[in-house]
């Protein structure tokens, strides 16, 4: 079957058929490690790891699949001139728009972080037309004697086993030489190493998980306190964050069989159904919304006394925010005034 050639689109489709295609008409954008779409930037928010940009939803769409459209040419955008992200040690992200000039430093190759490559599972049945999860492969899985057993004919996967890299323009793999210019040519780069390929992923040990800790900064305002995870790649799907009245919750699940999982004593009371958390590329945050006004000394619920502590912002008196215009009182004091 033809494969339709739009961009965000890629799917197999029967050709007279009139199948509407969803997809992406402008073209991809690559700046500063940030990855988007021309066509929908105000909509999706640009992402960090390629699979995550191949994943972000078509914003248009067509009355059937196109297996000859045209390819729209990538943007090219200004060097060091136009708003920029870096990451400090610590893992704050730090957003300019000032040009910028390139040290060495800069620009010596970092060596990648070493991947773990996934292993199919032949015991878990595939449907026909599934297509390898390899990058550089994406063979479509036609039965277990053609693409499972060691002598079928379309067994053999040639795939790309390190991320992409974009530089400077140029788009290409870690793990191999060959770099284009297009992104349609980079989607046909050649896999460069040989191997068997992978349908559905065998599940990993959980005995092999490694437990570890990630850090935790926190601000707040009148009514909320926004906590900041510094745990990079998150996954979304398997993660999961629980909020209740004095608590929360924080399990997430990282690369290389790494996991994070944390309670959190709170301390003050919060309202769990106003607060929320968001997934990014480098931390997860957390929106908890109190439940009053008062101000929270820390994060936590302390196991001893504090000491002579004190904060005028929100408390239970008649006192107001620090600089503030207007007198901010907790509930039992509005209902005393």
């Amino acid at each position: 079957m033809p494969i339709c050639s739009r961009n965000g689109c890629k799917k197999d489709f029967e050709e007279g058929t009139s199948e509407p295609c969803i997809h992406h008409p402008g073209a991809p954008v690559f700046h500063e490690g940030l990855k988007s779409w021309s066509c929908c930037q105000d909509v999706n928010k640009p992402v960090t790891d390629f699979d995550d940009f191949l994943k972000i939803p078509g914003c248009s769409t067509a009355d059937q699949h196109d297996a000859n459209a045209a390819p729209v040419e990538a943007v090219k955008s200004t060097p060091n001139t136009s708003l920029h992200m870096t990451e400090t040690p610590d893992g704050k992200e730090v957003y300019g728009s000032s040009k910028q000039t390139r040290t060495a430093s800069q620009d010596a190759v970092i060596a990648p972080t070493p991947v773990i490559q996934e292993e199919d599972d032949p015991s878990v049945p595939v449907s026909p037309g599934t297509r390898c999860r390899r990058k550089g492969c994406g063979v479509a899985f036609v039965s277990d004697a053609l693409n499972r057993s060691e002598d079928g004919e379309g067994s053999v996967c040639m795939y790309h086993p390190l991320p992409p890299l974009f530089r400077e323009g140029s788009k290409g793999y870690l793990c191999c030489k060959r770099k284009v210019l297009e992104f349609e040519e980079f989607l046909k780069i050649e896999g460069c190493t040989k191997g068997r390929h992978v349908f559905t992923p065998k599940v990993s040990d959980i005995t092999t998980e490694e437990k570890v800790s990630c850090r935790i900064d926190h601000y707040q305002t009148v009514d909320k306190v926004h906590v900041s995870v510094f745990a990079k790649a998150v996954d979304k799907d398997k993660s999961n964050i629980a909020f209740e009245a004095s608590q929360v919750s924080i399990d997430l699940y990282l690369p290389q069989s790494k996991r994070f999982s944390r309670k959190l004593d709170l301390f003050g009371p919060i309202d769990p159904t106003l607060s929320t958390y968001s997934v990014l590329g480098s931390k997860v945050e957390l929106h908890l919304h109190k439940q009053d006004t008062r101000s929270w000394t820390v994060l936590e619920k302390p196991t001893q006394s504090l000491g002579n502590i004190s904060l005028t912002f929100g408390v239970g008196g008649r006192t107001g925010t620090i600089g503030g215009k207007e007198v901010v009182l907790d509930g039992s004091n509005k209902a005393r005034g």
